[in-house]
């Protein structure tokens, strides 16, 4: 990798394959320069976790129910001991409602990627036509560079 990247070529191949999977050295920092890229193109970018994300459908698109962690709590009343279930609005659309005007759209970067299924990955290859202002980077894996492959080609490959 060149000391200081433009990071022209990947928001190039994000804008024409709409998901992209990356590879990005362990040490970490790689990923970072290109999120400052793609805010600096005029994307908006979300970074989140793949660990404990559940239904990736839901999560994303629609109004969903969680229930946080008892602690060792247990509820009242004639009711299951596992707590309340708060109901949370979708996270996608959300962020896509509070978009600038002037902004190209949303990136989803979702680190730790190599824990989500083949379903998972495969809808989040098929977020961007369902979607057209969000674009989608998951972190594959590992690499001694940072590098990327359009998501489909990955999801092939596992």
């Amino acid at each position: 990798m060149a000391l200081i990247t433009t990071g022209n070529g990947l928001i190039r191949d994000l804008e024409k394959f709409g998901a992209l999977g990356v590879y990005v050295p362990l040490e970490g920092g790689y990923e970072g320069r290109y999120q400052r890229r793609l805010r600096a193109a005029g994307y908006t970018t979300l970074h989140i976790t793949a660990k404990g994300l559940g239904d990736v459908a839901a999560y994303l698109t629609r109004i969903h129910g969680v229930r946080p962690p008892h602690l060792g709590k247990k509820s009242t009343g004639s009711g299951a001991a596992v707590g309340q279930v708060y109901y949370l609005p979708p996270i996608l659309n959300s962020h896509l409602e509070q978009l600038a005007p002037k902004s190209k759209g949303l990136v989803l970067w979702i680190i730790e990627g190599h824990i989500l299924s083949n379903e998972e990955v495969e809808y989040l290859t098929n977020l961007p036509q369902l979607e057209p202002r969000v674009k989608v980077v998951i972190e594959r894996g590992g690499d001694r560079s940072f590098r990327w492959t359009s998501l489909e080609k990955t999801l092939l490959a596992s």
